[in-house]
């Protein structure tokens, strides 16, 4: 397709016709599938590969640019066998590759023709990550149902299973029955808001903000909060970073639980990238416990370079 046009590309080894016996002939045409559609300004090359492998191409014509649609005369080159065979185009298994490389100069000069293009162009960008979000938001259509923390959330168990073999497993496995009678599985030892980010990132593939509900920790802190308060509004900055961190604990913990690895991975490199003092014993722990040696060595690289007054902090925090 060039410009909207469908286009053949054209190799005849003994020219068009008998009389052209000693020339090889490349031509491009354009099908005249829709006589509406508007020219485009073009530039077409020719060249021979010998070697697809090594992608070496001889280039043997090059056209000015010019009007291209189903009404304009085809491309065409010519040239002679016998230049072909002193050229340096090093056939193999007796095969050559033509490649033709087409240049749009201008596709749509109306502003109309500019919009349509941009609708087209906006529509066929992947959008189901998007859709699958609307649908995990909606709940349309959810089959099954999770309780955890005292709230509930409506899922699709076929969107479960496909990206989790835990969830396929207790969604279409042994204990398909017993949900099935309950219609609701109850999720222990896990916050709502983790559990929420989880499916979240099943249903969008991409890490999910922290919600309010977390960040409301802060506010619960206030002992904590009080103390350091008085230090500077860079140490509150810090207690927020540090109940970030540790819902990406925890959301880690999840990932693994249910076998989401490339949550479990997305975990990791955001909390190798964002080791404090403060959270760096218990990140190495869980990286110990749920078998992360990337964010294990980030921890140990992390340690090894601070200076003494922050290595007794550290020895001083639990874990």
């Amino acid at each position: 397709m060039v410009g909207g046009h469908c286009c053949l590309l054209f190799y005849c080894p003994h020219g068009e016709n008998h009389t052209c016996a000693d020339v090889v002939s490349v031509r491009l045409s354009c099908i005249q599938d829709d006589s509406e559609k508007q020219p485009v300004e073009a530039k077409v090359v020719f060249s021979l590969i010998g070697q697809v492998e090594l992608q070496n191409p001889v280039y043997i014509a090059q056209s000015e640019a010019c009007s291209f649609d189903p009404c304009s005369q085809s491309i065409e080159q010519d040239f002679r066998r016998d230049a072909l065979e002193r050229s340096s185009v090093k056939l193999k298994d007796d095969y050559l590759t033509v490649r033709c490389d087409v240049m749009v100069c201008n596709t749509n000069p109306r502003d109309d023709d500019d919009d349509a293009a941009a609708t087209i162009t906006k529509a066929r960008l992947p959008n189901i990550c998007r859709d699958f979000n609307i649908l995990f938001k909606t709940e349309a259509g959810a089959d099954v149902t999770f309780e955890v923390g005292g709230n509930k959330l409506a899922t699709h168990r076929c969107v479960l299973a496909a990206r989790s073999k835990v969830f396929m497993a207790q969604l279409f496995g042994p204990m398909k029955e017993a949900t099935a009678q309950t219609g609701v599985i109850h999720i222990k030892d896990m916050e709502a808001s983790v559990f929420r980010a989880l499916l979240s990132f099943i249903y969008t593939d991409s890490l999910p903000s922290m919600e309010e509900d977390n960040r409301q920790e802060v506010e619960a802190s206030e002992d904590e909060m009080s103390r350091v308060v008085e230090q500077g509004q860079e140490d509150e900055e810090v207690i927020e970073n540090e109940i970030w961190l540790q819902w990406l604990q925890n959301l880690l913990v999840a990932a693994d639980r249910y076998d989401v690895q490339r949550l479990k991975c997305t975990c990791e490199e955001q909390l190798s990238e964002h080791i404090s003092v403060r959270m760096v014993m218990s990140t190495l722990g869980l990286a110990e416990q749920h078998h992360c040696q990337g964010l294990k060595e980030a921890c140990f690289k992390f340690i090894q370079v601070q200076p003494p007054s922050c290595l007794q902090a550290v020895m001083a925090t639990d874990g």
